[in-house]
């Protein structure tokens, strides 16, 4: 046994004279980088490598899953509040001076690369030409017209996004809502084997533009914290934060949620509450709220140790996920941002470059973080508060007759009998954006579908009428065209078919 703690002892003095070398050599580089730095750019750069070091000492710090699998418990039951319960308070006569409290923050650092389109995917359209910034920006329109009030939007972009994205706010310059952007950090890819980072200066374009990445969207407290906005708006008298992906549609600002927070019933205020919603199994990967060591917490699938993936993707034991529908307090951001003392796991996010180069990007996701927050609360939302639109099977559904919209907000037509979302799977031909518009003439009526699979060269005529499970499969050199006013019903269609009968 002495043998045996001896060797142990040896195995972390060695590997802690690794980490020591891998830090200095980092640092090192890390200085080479800076001093490439023009003046103007000098003291953002080195608040973005100053923050990038205390990632990477933390990634070499942890050791396998972050989690204890044995210590994960189920939330306490009023740890997770039903919507219809916050609902059921009503609203109060002076919403309107609880609504002056409130930031919209829209998470707008993605490209939209995933649907084969350049440029920041908020600039993409989704309903009647419309982009997800368009519709963001007419649901507070309609908010502050309604209600006579002042609730700002703010963007949080990231060097792929933020010129693209101002160019494009010059057209809400009459619109009632102020609109602010920052800037997340950007911090360098690391070599997969050498652990040093693959810039060689602060240079993001031409060749360079892969030597960096935006580091997830645990970076907004950081961020936000450094740009002065967050100060600003404090002083403006702004209390919360009501934080989304640009994508997710479904997450408009909640009139109920908002005067929970701000007339808790208890009297004590929340710091953070995340909305969840119950999985289906199209969500099992999602993260999930636990109890762990007597505080909420955000566990990822990645922190899983593999041996308990397939527990934790069980529907029956974890029934909700996180829909990243987040609502802050300023004041906690700016004391724990003071403090250094928000905690988030690091999400090691391997990638291979262009080039065939294996790259880390140490990231962090701003949900993690409700564990260093005073009396977090999940609260259990309805589904269609959910509604992403990462692929264009999702934009099917969006731009269908399944949603109305209405001043910027899509809801569920009440000619759907059923209050899921149908599921749909369209194959590689559709996965672009300007593919996928070329494949419709017009989008189907898809009121009562409930299950399509396209796969292979397909394309629809103008009103095509889909019902019940449709899949529609051009086997390789085939193609099918449906043709305009066709109604397929529970149909199974393959081969090669230039004209349906129907």
């Amino acid at each position: 046994d002495l043998r045996k703690a001896m060797s142990q002892a040896g195995t972390s003095q060695f590997q802690e004279v690794i980490r020591q070398e891998l830090e200095y050599s980092m640092k090192v580089e890390l200085d080479k980088i800076l001093a490439t730095a023009p003046s103007n750019e000098l003291e953002h750069t080195k608040k973005d490598l100053e923050g990038f070091k205390k990632l990477f000492h933390r990634f070499l710090q942890e050791k396998g899953p972050s989690v204890d699998w044995e210590k994960i418990q189920r939330p306490p039951e009023d740890s997770i509040q039903p919507y219809e319960k916050i609902k059921a308070r009503g609203l109060p006569d002076n919403i309107a001076s609880v609504l002056n409290k409130l930031v919209v923050v829209k998470l707008n650092g993605g490209l939209g690369t995933s649907m084969g389109c350049k440029g920041p995917k908020s600039l993409i359209g989704v309903r009647n030409e419309n982009t997800f910034l368009d519709l963001t920006v007419q649901q507070i329109e309609h908010l502050n017209k309604s209600y006579n009030t002042d609730v700002p939007l703010v963007l949080m972009n990231s060097f792929n996004t933020d010129e693209d994205t101002k160019k494009i706010l010059q057209k809400y310059s009459l619109s009632r809502v102020k609109i602010y952007t920052f800037n997340q950090s950007r911090y360098p890819r690391i070599n997969k084997e050498t652990l040093l980072p693959i810039a060689k200066d602060v240079s993001y374009s031409g060749e360079n533009t892969e030597c960096w990445y935006p580091p997830g969207h645990g970076d907004i407290y950081a961020s936000f914290y450094n740009s002065g906005l967050l100060d600003n708006l404090i002083a403006e008298g702004k209390e919360y934060i009501f934080v989304s992906n640009i994508d997710n549609l479904g997450a408009t600002m909640d009139l109920y949620i908002l005067n929970h927070l701000m007339n808790p019933p208890n009297g004590k205020r929340c710091e953070f509450v995340m909305e969840v919603t119950n999985k289906t199994r199209a969500d099992v990967k999602g993260g999930t709220l636990t109890q762990y060591e007597n505080k909420l917490r955000l566990v990822e699938i990645a922190q899983v140790p593999k041996a308990h993936v397939d527990e934790f993707k069980s529907v029956s034991k974890f029934k909700i996920f996180n829909t990243n529908n987040l609502w802050i307090a300023l004041s906690a951001i700016k004391r724990l941002q003071e403090k250094n003392a928000i905690d988030m796991e690091i999400i090691v996010n391997p990638k291979t470059l262009d080039g065939g180069l294996n790259v880390i990007q140490l990231e962090t996701a701003v949900g993690a973080a409700i564990k260093s927050f005073e009396n977090s609360l999940g609260i259990n939302v309805p589904r269609s508060r959910f509604l992403p639109v990462k692929t264009t099977s999702d934009l099917l559904l969006v731009m269908s007759n399944l949603y109305s919209l209405n001043a910027g907000s899509l809801t569920m037509s009440e000619k759907r009998e059923f209050p899921t979302v149908p599921l749909v799977k369209l194959g590689s031909s559709f996965t672009k954006v300007q593919d996928y518009l070329r494949r419709f003439e017009s989008i189907p009526d898809m009121l009562e579908l409930d299950h399509l699979t396209v796969s292979g060269d397909v394309t629809f005529g103008k009103n095509v009428s889909l019902k019940g499970t449709v899949i529609i499969i051009a086997n390789h050199g085939d193609r099918i065209d449906i043709p305009a006013g066709a109604l397929l019903e529970n149909k199974i269609v393959s081969g090669n078919l230039r004209i349906l009968d129907h």
